[in-house]
């Protein structure tokens, strides 16, 4: 494990009410599955995402093929798929592997709040 991929929780079905919805921060949310090759190639980039807002942003991820339920619930199809949660829901999402700068810009993560 890297330092920076150490920023990165998994969620459950069971952990995601009380490390996302009940969360204090900003949480971005990767819902992912290992036979997804963008997953693999969207990782570091959110590793680095985590680290670098290690203070103001929680990073998780979810295993949709293991955690089908929370998937189900908000209608996540593809993978990846990325979903900041404020103040106990959705606020923004981005599908597909992205690179860091578009990432950051399309969920709106310099925006003050």
């Amino acid at each position: 494990m890297t330092a920076t991929a150490a920023h990165l929780r998994e969620v459950t079905d069971g952990t995601f009410a009380e490390e996302v919805l009940r969360s204090d921060v900003p949480v971005l949310v990767d819902f992912t599955a290992d036979w997804c090759p963008p997953c693999r190639m969207v990782a570091p980039v959110l590793a680095r995402i985590a680290e670098q807002r290690r203070d103001t942003l929680k990073v998780v991820s979810l295993d949709v093929d293991r955690y089908p339920r929370t998937q189900a619930a908000y209608g996540v199809l593809s993978m990846p798929t990325l979903v900041l949660f404020r103040d106990g829901g959705p606020a923004r999402s981005v599908v597909g592997a992205q690179p860091e700068r578009r990432l950051v810009e399309q969920l709106g993560l310099d925006e003050p709040r």
